[in-house]
């Protein structure tokens, strides 16, 4: 029997060396494959997540906005109807200034000045308070809390609160019955004038 040459033997070697790395290559390129459908698929997971993340948060926007819109729309209404109102309130005969019963537009304003300067600090809104006409001062300060007043006029220069408090003494002297509690208002502000 004759034997297998050196160089028969060497070439079978390297065709099944061949086989074997293709076989390897081409089950390593399914195993790189997988690996990356797995990195891929943990990618495409967060970026789904991302994207559901910002959908939410798009939604959640125009909800807001939708909301914002509807209560604008609702202001605007609710100021139309007033404006009406006070309108149908000033032609009509009760409606005249001076009628008794009648809501006057202009003690609305001062009402809502009261409340401003009250909701503010004193320090701030005497500040502003002290830059207003003396009739408005007058007029907001006697529909403010007493605390309210005093801490505002004690926060106010001497001079200010002075001649508030003179102002308001003059106009209580004149309207005793229109005013009940003004003559309890001006004791307690001539005293932080003197500060």
């Amino acid at each position: 029997m004759a034997r297998p040459t050196l160089l028969l033997l060497t070439a079978g070697v390297a065709g099944l060396a061949a086989v074997a790395n293709a076989a390897t290559i081409a089950t390593g390129a399914q195993d790189n494959s997988a690996n990356t459908t797995r990195l891929g698929n943990a990618i495409t997971q967060d970026m789904n997540d991302r994207d559901a993340a910002a959908a939410r948060r798009k939604r959640g926007l125009d909800l807001r906005e939708q909301a914002a819109k509807a209560a604008s729309a609702r202001l605007a209404a609710d100021m139309e109807a007033r404006k009406k109102q006070d309108e149908a309130q000033q032609q009509g005969p009760a409606g005249t200034p001076g009628a008794p019963g009648a809501p006057n537009p202009a003690d609305s304003q001062f009402d809502e000045l009261a409340r401003i300067y009250q909701a503010m600090k004193p320090k701030a809104a005497a500040v502003v308070f002290e830059q207003l006409d003396m009739e408005v001062q007058m007029k907001v300060a006697q529909r403010m809390r007493e605390r309210s007043t005093a801490m505002i006029m004690a926060a106010m220069t001497p001079k200010g609160a002075a001649t508030l408090s003179m102002a308001m003494a003059r106009r209580n002297a004149g309207h005793p019955q229109a005013q009940p509690q003004a003559g309890a208002r001006p004791a307690g502000p001539p005293t932080a004038a003197r500060r």
